[in-house]
């Protein structure tokens, strides 16, 4: 085995600890983004993750590093976020398969709980839920959800203020009731 093909098997090494790490993480944070559609979560975690590979395979060939991303990990969630949005800009139809989704052991009000809330996502625009996720489930930053969205910190303050108000108005007092369960 040469130089070159040790240093190919190492980093892919490290990208496989780097998934084995991260994939759990970006699959609930897709399951957020799409609504609660597993299917097209797992669509979206697979075509991050191989946009990822593609990526650390070139940095691989140039410099032995990862291309100057100091947190693989919450570049890979950047991907998926400009990943996720990109889809919906190209999207010619609201067309949405529907299905069952698959509920862990739990309680019976958490389940209708996450339900809802899921049902109110999915009825939000894209950008919307975007900022939702990546400011209160990611517990991003306002600065680093602007750079992921590419848009300035007031935009993202402002989207962050009417998104919240419109799951509020979409909710109602439905929240209110399954919390208290």
């Amino acid at each position: 085995m040469g130089r070159a093909s040790t240093a190919r098997d190492t980093k892919d090494g490290e990208f496989l600890e780097l998934v084995s790490g991260r994939a759990g993480h970006l699959y609930r944070s897709a399951c957020l983004l799409t609504s609660g559609d597993t299917h097209l979560a797992e669509d979206l975690v697979q075509e991050t993750l191989g946009r990822m590979y593609v990526l650390w395979r070139r940095s691989a060939w140039r410099s032995g590093r990862s291309a100057g991303i100091e947190n693989p990990g919450a570049y890979a969630h950047t991907v998926m976020v400009r990943t996720f949005l990109a889809q919906q800009r190209r999207r010619s139809s609201t067309e949405r398969p529907t299905g069952d989704v698959p509920e862990p052991a739990g309680h019976e009000s958490d389940s209708t709980l996450r339900l809802t809330l899921l049902d109110a996502l999915g009825r939000m625009p894209a950008r919307d839920r975007a900022v939702l996720v990546l400011r209160y489930w990611e517990d991003r930053s306002v600065e680093e959800t602007a750079e992921v969205m590419r848009s300035s910190a007031g935009a993202v303050r402002t989207r962050s203020s009417r998104a919240l108000a419109r799951l509020r108005t979409l909710l109602g007092d439905s929240l209110a009731e399954l919390a208290a369960r």
